[in-house]
């Protein structure tokens, strides 16, 4: 503005400066009042301003979970309509728990849950199991790659967990909600799981009218799939038999491991990591509506395995063996998410122990909060306290940071990030989900096929 001499444009100028002082002023007093809040109340300000990603900012046309949010208006391609069937499952969780705190108003929210079933009734599936992605707009199958354009099976089953957490939260309700359960209820039931085993023993993720079964990729353990061996085996009218799951995810009892990480017992074979457990999504997709707390079988303690997994990836921060400046004693959380790249552009990565960038994902330790409560809850207010101009944003924390050298944010969001720490927040504040999920029938029965015990 070096042409604008004046005295006149000048003082303008300098009044115009002295605005936003005033206003950054103003923002920095809200921003340090933050440090006055209660456990309670950060965990409702969380909890609320992160649902409004799958609330607010959800495609208007489905009702379904964008695959992401970018804030700034500006997506790859076309991917502003992309929705996402496991983090809509996701957000079906998070809107119930949002309904029971009244963060949301429940006529709106069963208009809202009546709109996906809807939309869902009507999209391509392929043996009742729906695609990874699908256009929120046209209903179209938005192939996921080159040959993945046809059921996904894992996400499905995430779908599916948030079909019977809805089903049950409704099915006592007035004759509207019952009648969006009963819509739930009849999605869950059209699910073709035993189709998925390829006759043979173990579930396949992918099958395609044009590539059939050409991906060959048997879902086997450990990683995040847990959850769709349970949804096969509790399916009511599609359920697989025992042993795909233990023949397949088992691999026939190949998957436990005698190895430890800082003295702490891994339990089971994290599939492609090395010693110290992959990334933190293993321990939350499955497990936000299956309850891990006395989960046992004759493979492993689940809350063992999942509070180990956590207590492995927070030491790992700890001991920092590459000295990012990202990781401190409230600052850590290795998970999938957006990333840095080598230019400070923005990518994906799973981050873990042994694929590591000095990146940590807000989602890794506020989701694990059931397992590490004490400190999963001091990253929280790390988070929204000292890092509050950098992470916080309008769908609560954004996706990713580094503050190795020049401070770094990824300002956008992920569905299978942000629902997580919705619903695992809710559980360690309730154990609602967990409650929902455990108490419908056909999961008790599924479990007991497979052999899981639990108790309390």
């Amino acid at each position: 503005m070096t042409h604008f001499k004046s005295t006149i444009l000048l003082l303008a100028l300098l009044f115009c400066i002295g605005c936003k002082n005033e206003d950054k002023s103003e923002a920095n007093k809200e921003t340090k009042g933050t440090q006055a809040l209660s456990k309670e109340a950060l965990l409702d300000t969380v909890q609320k301003q992160t649902l409004k990603y799958f609330w607010e900012y959800a495609e208007p046309n489905s009702g379904m979970a964008r695959e992401r949010y970018h804030p700034d208006g500006v997506y790859p391609k076309d991917d502003a309509h992309v929705v996402t069937t496991g983090g809509t499952g996701f957000g079906l969780m998070a809107i119930v728990a949002g309904m029971e705190r009244e963060f949301i108003p429940r006529d709106s929210a069963i208009a809202r849950l009546d709109k996906i079933a809807n939309f869902l009734d009507k999209a391509p599936r392929f043996h009742g199991v729906w695609p990874h992605w699908l256009n929120g707009e046209t209903g179209d199958v938005q192939a996921f790659s080159d040959k993945d354009n046809g059921g996904d099976l894992v996400e499905t089953s995430f779908l599916a967990q948030g079909f019977l957490v809805v089903r049950e939260y409704l099915k006592n309700g007035n004759e509207r909600e019952k009648e969006v359960a009963a819509k739930y209820d009849k999605l869950w039931k059209g699910i073709e799981w035993e189709w998925y085993t390829n006759n043979k023993d173990g579930l396949y993720w992918h099958w395609s009218p044009d590539y059939q079964w050409e991906m060959d990729f048997m879902i086997e353990g450990y990683n995040e799939c847990l959850i769709t061996y349970i949804m096969a085996a509790s399916s009511p009218d599609h359920a697989i038999e025992a042993d795909a799951y233990h023949d397949g995810w088992a691999r026939s009892g190949n998957i436990v491991s005698d190895k430890e990480a800082y003295g702490i017992p891994l339990i089971l074979k994290h599939n492609t990591s090395g010693d110290k457990a992959g990334p933190l999504f293993w321990a939350h997709y499955s497990y936000l509506g299956l309850n891990p707390k006395g989960l046992v079988d004759i493979y492993a303690n689940y809350w063992d395995l999942n509070v180990n997994h956590t207590k492995i990836n927070y030491q790992y921060a700890q001991e920092n063996p590459n000295d990012f400046e990202t990781y401190t004693e409230n600052s850590w959380g290795l998970t999938a998410s957006y990333t840095r790249n080598e230019d400070d552009g923005i990518g994906y990565a799973a981050h873990s122990p042994d694929s590591d960038r000095g990146v940590v994902s807000p989602t890794g330790a506020i989701s694990s909060i059931p397992y590490t409560p004490e400190i999963s809850l001091a990253a929280m207010r790390y988070f929204f306290e000292e890092q509050n101009d950098l992470l916080w944003g309008p769908a609560g924390f954004y996706d990713a940071f580094s503050l190795e050298g020049e401070d770094w944010v990824a300002p956008k969001y992920l569905a299978i990030d942000q629902g997580p720490q919705v619903v695992m927040i809710e559980n360690y504040r309730s154990g609602l989900i967990w409650d929902l999920f455990m108490g419908a029938p056909e999961v008790q029965k599924g479990l007991d096929k497979l052999g899981f015990n639990i108790s309390n």
